[in-house]
């Protein structure tokens, strides 16, 4: 299918140049064939890595392998499937410590859906008052964002940090102007991401202790960015993280976690409890005492047939090295990025405008850009995706859940957001926005790279995007 879309000669001239420059990409080559055989067999181009990893064959022989042969209870009991599957998931608690090179004596591992769900028991637990500040950059996911509305609820003040142009960094100077503010002695939190999830920008990890140095909690959104950078808790230690394992490694879903320092996880109260989180609750006394540590954070029963998936998936990982990963998207994503850069129009105009650095330096191997004519206008980023669906290339497009950035990256003023949310309807749709933004784009077509990326999948797209040249 895919393969029709690519001129055999010409993609083995460009493979063989690639390989003689980059010759440990065989290695990847051989890892891709031997675990992630079904992309090749299916015609897959696959470049949503940001959207969700992909699994290797031995994750789910491994795995099915456990779940086959062994007998596994609900953990809340002394029995011996109960017993054995509290074995696992405290195992699995010890390997992402391990994983994230920390341990128990500084860090509590606290098992959620994903990273969304990792961030809402900060919310919602987190001591905001009148008093108190929740400070976050433009450039973040909805989940972040999102915290927004427990700190207003309790009066906290709330600051953005913008974003300079066209690289999206954050802008320093006004993070430490905001860093540096004198605060009325409530808590305060800081809130960003290691890597976009819009542009693939690397934020500096140094925000942490520059944050904490000024009486702040920090929580990283690592989402992004553990795929394929290695997260040293040992070296930085925010008061909380959040993680995915998906987007690590594709298997199992609904499962994340949140990383909190035993100190700063403290700091938390939450507002309800739930089965498994006290060690006593009384109806007639009408009182509860709230587990310590994770127990007390995690609702319900742990999905504990699916997290030894995680440790198999962190082995795997730790097989290849997230180093080598690292190396790997970075070699690949330079080549894109040189030849989507190379792609003009016959007028001499340029065909893709990017979002974010123009180089790998301090960025991910995640490319948000559209496509423009000859005469500057833009190709709808949906049409985009429909043609590349055709060629079985998955890609993603539209503000990926990070609306800051795509307001800053679009160009969009506060006159325009401000009279499209006053517009006099019950509920508001990108469509409604496309209309008072007045021809600005209202999304962008995004490509990311990950473990099983092969020099095939960015020549695709690059031969892809050629079809829109005039």
């Amino acid at each position: 299918m895919v393969e029709q879309a690519i001129l055999l000669t010409d993609y083995e001239e460009a493979y063989r140049c690639f390989h003689e420059a980059h010759a440990e990409e065989q290695t990847f080559g051989a890892l891709r064939d031997k675990e992630y055989a079904r992309l090749d067999a299916g015609g897959h181009i696959y470049l949503d890595y940001t959207g969700g990893g992909l699994y290797a064959q031995t994750q789910l022989d491994e795995h099915f392998a456990l779940l086959k042969n062994g007998v596994l209870g609900n953990p809340h009991s002394i029995n011996p499937s109960s017993s054995e599957a509290t074995r696992l998931v405290e195992q699995c608690r010890n390997d992402i410590l391990s994983y994230f090179n920390t341990s128990s004596k500084d860090y509590v591992v606290i098992f959620t859906q994903n990273a969304s769900g990792a961030l809402k028991l900060v919310a919602e637990s987190y001591p905001f008052c009148p008093e108190g500040r929740y400070l976050l950059s433009f450039d973040n996911h909805n989940s972040v964002l999102g915290i927004r509305e427990y700190a207003r609820t309790k009066g906290a003040r709330l600051d953005y940090v913008p974003l300079d142009l066209p690289d999206l960094n954050l802008n320093e100077a006004e993070l430490d102007r905001l860093l540096a503010q004198e605060s009325r002695g409530g808590f305060k939190l800081f809130a960003y991401p290691a890597q976009s999830n819009f542009s693939g920008v690397k934020h500096s990890l140094d925000y942490i202790a520059r944050a904490q140095a000024q009486g702040w909690d920090v929580f990283l959104d690592a989402a992004a960015f553990v795929p394929t950078n290695r997260l040293d808790l040992s070296k930085y230690q925010p008061d909380f993280v959040g993680v995915s394992f998906y987007k690590m490694f594709g298997y199992p879903t609904g499962i994340g976690c949140l990383l909190a320092r035993r100190d700063s996880l403290k700091k938390l109260k939450r507002p309800w409890f739930a089965g498994g989180t006290i060690t006593l609750a009384s109806v007639m006394g009408q009182r509860h005492w709230l587990a310590e540590g994770s127990e007390g954070f995690e609702d319900g029963t742990v999905n504990y047939l699916m997290i030894p998936a995680v440790s198999i998936g962190l082995k795997h990982l730790q097989s290849i090295g997230i180093e080598t990963i690292s190396a790997h998207v970075g070699r690949l994503g330079a080549w894109l990025l040189g030849e989507l850069e190379s792609l003009k129009h016959s007028n001499g105009h340029p065909l893709i405008r990017l979002y974010g650095p123009a180089d790998m330096a301090k960025r991910g191997a995640t490319f948000a850009m559209n496509f423009y004519q000859a005469d500057d206008t833009q190709i709808d980023h949906r049409v985009i995706e429909l043609e590349a669906s055709k060629l079985g290339i998955s890609l993603r497009t539209g503000c990926f859940c990070n609306p800051g950035s795509g307001e800053s990256a679009f160009g969009f003023d506060q006159v325009e957001i401000d009279t499209c949310f006053a517009q006099p309807k019950p509920r508001l749709t990108i469509e409604d926005l496309r209309v008072c933004i007045d021809g600005k784009s209202s999304g962008a077509v995004r490509v990311s790279l990950g473990i099983a990326s092969h020099f095939k999948d960015v020549y695709a797209f690059a031969q892809f995007a050629k079809q829109f040249l005039s």
